[in-house]
Order: C-alpha cells, then sequence, then structure tokens
C-alpha cells in the first residue's frame, strides 16, 4: 500500500514496468514525466516495496526503467531545479544523443536484473529500440561490461552475509551447471511439445492480461481512493493465495542422501517446513514462502525430481499465472519479466515430470526450456531470451534446445496476437510507429489522409498572429510561408517549431514594422543553448509569457530561425513510402506539397497520428473490410499449415 500511495499521489508515470514507456520514448514519443527525478525516486521505492510485500510482480523493468531515468537525468545536463548540473554533459542536448544514453541506460538496467551484460545489449536491441547503429552498439556493450564489474565488486563485497539476499548466487543467478547434460533425438517431441504450448499459453497470456488491463484502466480513471482500493484488493488476494493454498498439499517425509537442510532453515530452500511434523516438508510452500529467484532457482535445481508432486505443481502453475495477470496493473511499480519466467519453469516441470523416464532430460533442464518457451510465446523475443537464460544458468549445453523451444513458441503465438509490449503500447494509447507499412497503407496516398485546417506563419509576422495560432491549437510545428511583395509567388520558406516561437517571444524579438531592419541585430542576442531541448523539467506555455498592447502589434522576422530544409512529399506519395521515410529518418513532421504549382505552396503537415490505423480508418471506413479478409487468409493459411503437419 505504501508503493501504491506514493505512485498514485506523487509520480504516476512510475507505474508499471517503464518498458512500453521508454520503448515508446526510443521510437520518439515524448510523454511528460517518464523520466522526471521523481518518477526515479518513486520507481525505486516503489519497486523496493512491491517485490518485498511479495506481490506476483518482477523488478527487471523498474530497473530497465530506473536506469533509463538516469540516462535521461544525464542527457539534459542533470537537474537545474536541484542544482546538479555539469557543463560537459550539454553534449547531449539533442534527441539523438540522448536516446543513445537512453538507450545504453536502459540495457544497463537489464544487465544488472539479471546479472546478464551481453543479454541487456541484446534486449535492448531487439525488443527496446527502434534506430540502431553500430556506434550505438559498443557504447551499450561499455555500459553493460560496467555494470558487470561493478556487480562482481558488490558480490564480493556482500560475501560475508552482511547485504540480504544480494551475493546469492554471484553473477550466475541459478547456476544449473550440468557437465553431463545429453540429450537424443528422442528428447526432441516432448520439447517441440514444450514449445508449442508455450506459443499457446503466452498468447493466452497476452490475451488475458489485455482484457484485465482493460477493466483496470476503468476503475483507475474514477480516482487515486479507487487506485488504491484495487491496490489493497490485489494484495489482499495475494496474500490469501500465499497463506491458504499450501494447506492443500499434503506433508511428505524429508529425502535422504540430500545436501541440503531438511526442512530449511532461513529464508531460502526447497523444503519448507509450513505447518508439517518434524523431518517433513510442505513442497508447495516450498515455492509460494520464497523470493521469486528462489522459487525458480528451486525449481531449475538438478536432482530435485521428486521434491515436488504433480498436484502442487499444478497448482502452483495456474495460481502463478493468474496472479501474474492480476497483479500487473495495479499502481505501483511492477515489471512482467520474473512472473513469467517463474510461471514457464513450473509447467516446464510439470512436463518434465509427465515424461518421467520415457526422457533423459532432467525435470529441472525442462523448467529451463518452460521458461524459454513462455517467454518466447509471451515477449516474441528470441536471441535476448537465449542469451539471458544462458547467462542466467551457465548451461551452454542446453543452447541447441532453448533455441528450438524459443522459435517454436514465437511462431506459434504470432498466429494469434501481438506481443505483450506492443499490447501495452496500444493500451497506453502512445502512437508507436512499426517497422513495416500496414498493406492498407499501399491503397492510400499521402493526400488521402491529410486534413485541415493548415496553419502557417509569414515570414515576417505580426507578433498577435503568432500568440494567437499558439492558444488556439495544439501543433507543434508551423510552415513558414514568403508572400509577395516578400516574393513574386507564394513560396515554402521552411518550417518553425513551437518551442521555437516561444523562445522568440519570451526574449521579445520583435520589430517595429513589418520591413524593419533590426532583425539581425536581435538575432545575434541569442545562444544555440536558448533553443536546446529542456529535459523532463515543467515545460513552458504560451499563457506563461505575458505581452503589453503595444507588442501584440509588433512584428517578429522568423527567417533566422526557420529550418530552410524540411523533408517534403507530393501528396500523390504512397502512404506506404512515406511511413518508411518518416519513421526511417525520425521525422516529426513531413511538409506535403501540391503536385501542381498553380496550388499553396502546402498542402498539410503530416505526424505520426496521421499513420495510426484508427486515424486511417476514421477516414477511410471500406478499408476495414480488407483488413478483415486480409486476417481471415492468415487466419485460413496458419490452419492449413497445421493439417499439412499432421498429414
Amino acid at each position: 500500500m505504501f508503493a501504491a500511495v506514493i505512485t498514485a499521489y506523487f509520480a504516476p508515470a512510475a507505474a508499471g514496468s517503464g518498458i512500453p514507456e521508454v520503448k515508446s520514448y526510443l521510437n520518439g514519443i515524448d510523454a511528460p514525466e517518464i523520466f522526471s527525478f521523481r518518477t526515479l525516486v518513486v520507481k525505486i521505492v516503489g519497486s523496493i516495496n512491491a517485490v518485498s510485500a511479495s506481490l506476483h510482480v518482477g523488478r527487471a523493468g523498474p530497473m530497465l526503467h530506473t536506469t533509463a531515468c538516469i540516462a535521461s537525468l544525464l542527457g539534459q545536463g542533470g537537474s537545474q531545479k536541484y542544482g546538479l548540473t555539469c557543463r560537459w554533459l550539454r553534449y547531449f542536448k539533442n534527441d539523438r544523443d540522448r536516446r543513445d544514453i537512453v538507450t545504453c541506460g536502459a540495457g544497463a538496467g537489464i544487465a544488472a536484473a539479471f546479472r546478464a551484460p551481453i543479454g541487456g545489449v541484446i534486449f535492448v536491441l531487439e525488443s527496446v529500440t527502434t534506430w540502431w547503429r553500430s556506434t550505438l552498439l559498443w557504447r551499450a556493450f561499455f555500459t553493460t561490461a560496467v555494470v558487470a564489474v561493478v556487480l562482481r565488486a558488490f558480490v564480493d563485497l556482500c560475501k560475508s552475509g552482511k547485504c540480504g539476499l544480494f551475493g546469492k548466487g554471484g553473477l550466475i543467478m541459478f547456476d544449473v551447471t550440468a557437465d553431463n547434460v545429453v540429450y537424443h533425438l528422442s528428447d526432441l517431441p516432448p520439447v517441440i511439445v514444450l514449445g508449442v504450448v508455450g506459443g499457446v499459453l503466452g498468447s493466452f497470456y497476452n490475451f488475458l492480461l489485455h482484457k484485465v488491463l482493460r477493466i483496470y484502466t476503468v476503475v483507475n480513471e474514477k480516482g487515486r481512493a479507487y487506485k488504491l482500493l484495487l491496490a489493497a484488493c490485489v494484495s489482499i488476494f495475494t496474500s490469501c493465495c500465499l497463506f491458504g493454498i499450501p494447506w492443500l498439499a499434503s506433508c511428505a517425509p524429508c529425502p535422504g542422501g540430500i545436501s541440503e537442510a531438511c526442512p530449511s532453515i532461513g529464508r531460502s530452500g526447497n523444503f519448507k517446513k509450513f505447518q508439517c511434523a518434524p523431518d517433513h516438508y510442505n513442497d508447495l510452500a516450498s515455492l509460494f514462502f520464497n523470493t521469486n529467484d528462489d522459487a525458480i532457482r528451486n525449481l531449475y535445481s538438478a536432482g530435485t525430481d521428486r521434491a515436488f508432486n504433480k498436484f502442487s505443481i499444478i497448482l502452483f502453475f495456474v495460481t502463478s499465472y493468474f496472479l501474474g495477470i492480476f497483479s500487473y496493473g495495479v499502481v505501483v511499480p511492477s515489471g512482467l519479466f520474473i512472473p513469467v519466467i517463474l510461471t514457464g519453469a513450473t509447467y516446464g516441470r510439470l512436463i518434465g515430470m509427465m515424461m518421467g523416464s520415457k526422457s533423459s532430460l532432467d525435470d529441472g533442464l525442462f523448467a529451463v526450456l518452460g521458461s524459454a518457451s513462455l517467454l518466447g510465446g509471451s515477449m516474441r523475443m528470441t536471441v535476448s531470451v537465449c542469451v539471458i537464460l544462458l547467462e542466467l544458468t551457465n548451461n551452454l549445453l542446453l543452447l541447441p534446445l532453448v533455441m528450438l523451444v524459443v522459435l517454436i513458441s514465437k511462431t506459434v503465438a504470432d498466429c494469434f496476437n501481438s506481443n505483450i509490449y506492443d499490447t501495452l503500447v496500444k493500451l497506453k494509447g502512445f502512437p508507436f510507429l512499426q517497422g513495416y507499412a500496414e498493406p492498407y497503407m499501399r491503397q492510400l496516398t499521402v493526400g488521402d489522409v491529410v486534413t485541415g485546417p493548415l496553419f502557417v506563419l509569414n515570414g515576417v509576422e505580426k507578433v498577435g498572429n503568432v500568440v494567437h495560432i499558439l492558444k488556439t491549437t495544439g501543433h507543434n510545428g508551423f510552415p513558414v510561408i514568403d508572400e509577395p511583395p516578400s516574393s513574386e509567388i507564394p513560396v515554402l520558406y521552411g518550417l518553425i517549431l513551437r518551442s521555437h516561437l516561444l523562445v522568440l517571444l519570451k526574449k521579445k524579438c520583435f520589430l517595429r514594422s513589418q520591413f524593419s531592419v533590426e532583425a539581425k541585430h536581435e538575432s545575434k542576442q541569442l545562444k544555440a543553448e536558448d533553443f536546446a531541448k529542456r529535459g523532463s523539467v515543467k515545460r513552458e506555455t504560451i499563457n506563461d509569457i505575458l505581452f503589453t498592447a503595444e507588442e501584440m502589434e509588433m512584428f517578429i522576422d522568423l527567417h533566422p530561425f526557420t529550418n530552410t530544409s524540411p523533408y517534403t512529399v507530393v501528396e500523390t506519395m504512397s502512404l506506404a513510402k512515406a511511413h518508411i521515410l518518416f519513421r526511417e529518418v525520425g521525422l516529426r513532421h513531413l511538409l506535403v506539397i501540391p503536385k501542381l504549382p498553380s496550388r499553396a505552396p502546402v498542402v498539410g503537415i503530416l505526424t505520426r497520428h496521421d499513420f495510426m490505423f484508427d486515424n486511417v480508418i476514421g477516414l477511410h471506413p471500406s478499408l476495414v473490410a480488407g483488413k478483415d479478409k486480409l486476417f481471415h487468409f492468415r487466419k485460413s493459411a496458419v490452419i492449413k499449415m497445421f493439417r499439412g503437419l499432421q498429414c
């Protein structure tokens, strides 16, 4: 409840994992407050409280968001509000370099959460970032290498046992190294079944999570009291499951010939006593009354084939599966990675127990493959899942089987719905641009989606007109037009941003007449730093600037501050081509010019919202039928493929 209170009242942007927000930012969406100092503090404190309260949530997503916040604060030169600034950090006062440092920060978060430096780099490359360059690769690799060194230093420092659970496992969190792992051709069928089941369960997990989050959104929109009530209900329900379900399992005598104490003494272990008699343990309590990390470690452990019975594993799988869905969406910092790994390990071990002597693989190795299959089915990652699991378990011999399971589960899950992070991005309403153009875009031209009215500014514009346009519109870019007598015919001069107009108005760079020569002197008083993009601080609006009646009648010369070479496309260009250009170049505005010179120099402006499916369908409803036909075609093709495999 403490985590829910501080999140609801101080930093609502800190709720959830933070990965959809970081992914959207790296796609070009600058949502407010996602990287503020307040969000950083609440993310750290709230994540600690949510995880330690035994909510079925992970810490990997919040860790990624935390390090991305730190990177963003560094990229904006520190915090001016708290006096934490540095001159050399001004190097990052542009969008590209700031995106790069946030990307490195995101990789550092995953590397720290799983102690997997290579996995952190590949995860960001595969699932988070939109624009990737070779230069960014080695920068991210350097960042995660530093993370590994620092982690190693603290692990050595904590070997005395004074750091709680931090030093457990060293740099390998779930060490299941086995030099004698041998698998044969007869082991492939259960592994393939594991991948298919993982794909089905992963896609169903995404489906249920989408439905639950839609309900949570309706509840959360009613106010903070409803947010806290929802958090209290989920917390009480989780506690009831943790303390009530182990009573359904029967006690078992401690197995002989084991090196571990039975029943377990302390906070972790495979053999929790619960309410059993001496020298007995409750296998279900051994999973519930542990941290998620220790529960995963218990399921991954080799040589424990008889430590858990099937009934307990089934109960824990069902509970973990649905608790992971119901716990996410509560107004606390929460991740999905660890719950999915734990749930996958549970049903992987269940399949291993069902196979029994028919397979030469250990039940613990089946648990590792189960985690890989559910990760592939839910998050649709391939390379990063393989690398992270290998760095988590230190078992390179399982690589071929992990690769096979992940590829099968991803392929099966892709037939049903999209990956979990794309689903969350859509639910949050971010206008995310995919790396491909939808088929219906090939049927439209740029002119088909341009909507009005279009607001333009003259090269030398009246201050009152500029103020009126800024107050009555929410646009962030305006075409600048030169009209007679400045030019013979109306000509597109360029594009100017709202933020630059606010700087000019704040600095009072005004002219007394439209043809005054004072503009050059006024422009020399401004520096490049005045136009640098501000960070997560509160941004100034037009309502914060006051004007006198005399100033409203003055003029402002926009020529020195206009981008004279904006990207433009002809109105007859295919919308699919414009989409690729917009995304690959990383544009914010795309000017549409007429095909015939006799018309106005600018037809309209495209932003990322104009490429969104809802906007296009709203303008052209007839395209819905075509999209439905395409879906049915894909569905029938998938059914035919599986029938062919059965034959």
